[in-house]
């Protein structure tokens, strides 16, 4: 905000000196005495340039990709205070309510499936804007009509795998399909139709995507993180990682980066966190010490 400097009409209580605000403080000139520290600016927030066109002004909610209505809509919340009779009244009002914005079975899937998508994002603890991008891929997928015969919830959760792999946010497949409603042949079939009517930007998983989390989990150093992304650029750059399990790559560059800095960690343990056994593990490692 603007610094600004006012002079007030009163007087000064010790000198009756004329005070002045700036900057949110009263103060007297005379005397120095602070006569007023909580100055409520009732102006808006943002600052008005001269080359600026657009309009600053901010009327309710910010529109969302994750509501089927965009969040235009109002909502009639609870309260305890109310009465019996009060409390039915507005019970039948919020009722009717919900009935006239859900006015089509197209809207009805797209308020099902949203609030799944917002449930499985929470859960795997991914950002908003992968939230709202899964989001416009089911709508996306409604107006491709590819929904037809196949159910909301795979879709759903084929959605949000999507949208991770776009963004390479590092989620794999098995932990999408155990945090959805949907099976993992649900799931499957709707990627499947996803990637291939709406030809998504989607190319090969890299394994350096999931050191970061995979390191994180087992409180691995920093050291060991960065070798095992210079190892992991290596078997990319000579054309191993072809056919393999990106998490399994991960989690075997990971193992041979730990033993390389002595860092007391088992096969079990690095295999528990990618998800993966520990023989796929060893098949990576192999491959790391050859190169090593």
């Amino acid at each position: 905000m603007p610094i600004t400097s006012t002079e007030s009409t009163a007087t000064c209580p010790e000198c009756d000196g004329r005070p002045r605000t700036h900057n949110g403080e009263t103060i007297c000139d005379e005397c120095g005495l602070v006569l007023d520290e909580y100055y409520i600016d009732h102006g808006p927030e943002w600052r008005s340039f001269n080359d600026d066109t657009t309009n600053s002004k901010r009327t309710g909610a910010p529109l969302t990709r994750s509501r089927h209505d965009r969040g235009l809509s109002t909502e009639i919340g609870r309260s305890t205070r109310m009465n019996g009779r009060k409390r039915r009244l507005f019970a039948r009002l919020r009722r009717q309510h919900n009935r006239a914005r859900i006015s089509t079975k197209r809207e009805r899937n797209q308020v099902y499936a949203f609030n799944e998508i917002r449930r499985l994002t929470g859960v795997l603890s991914v950002p908003d804007q992968i939230r709202d991008h899964a989001c416009s891929l089911f709508r996306s997928a409604q107006n491709e009509d590819i929904l037809r015969g196949r159910s909301l919830e795979g879709f759903a959760a084929a959605c949000v795998y999507a949208a991770c792999r776009v963004a390479s946010v590092s989620r794999t497949q098995k932990e999408v399909t155990a945090a959805a409603k949907a099976t993992a042949a649900e799931q499957q079939a709707a990627y499947d139709a996803l990637n291939r009517e709406l030809k998504l930007p989607i190319g090969p998983i890299n394994p350096a995507e999931y050191l970061s989390r995979y390191a994180s989990e087992l409180e691995l150093p920093t050291d060991v993180e960065r070798c095992a992304r210079e190892y992991a650029a290596g078997l990319s750059q000579d054309g191993a990682l072809g056919g393999r399990n990106p998490s399994g790559v991960a989690a075997g560059c990971l193992y041979a980066a730990a033993l390389k800095y002595g860092v007391d960690v088992t096969q079990k343990e690095v295999g528990a966190v990618a998800d993966v056994t520990p023989v796929t593990l060893r098949a990576t490692y192999h491959d790391v010490c050859k190169e090593d």
